[in-house]
């Protein structure tokens, strides 16, 4: 374990060690999600790469709702 502080902005910056563990590359996403009294960072897929795999591109509504389901589904998965 190592401390880091919070920057005034809210910031941390994730360890080498953590992001090289989880595959976690610049620009890519991360669920934050509180989880009793713990901050829990889990990556996230990047499923604009999907995009037209599954059939004609919705709305941008649509797409916005289809990605929070998504990756709610996904981080419930691993709790």
């Amino acid at each position: 374990m190592s401390l880091h502080k919070v920057s005034s902005k809210g910031q941390v910056t994730l360890p080498i060690e953590c992001r090289r563990a989880l595959g976690v590359r610049p620009h890519d996403r991360v669920a934050i999600q509180l989880e009793d009294d713990r901050i829990v960072i889990r990556p996230v897929p990047d499923f604009m790469e999907l995009e037209g795999f599954l059939g004609p591109r919705l709305s941008e509504e649509k797409e916005q709702k289809a990605r929070e389901s998504a990756v709610s589904a996904r981080v419930g998965d691993k709790k």
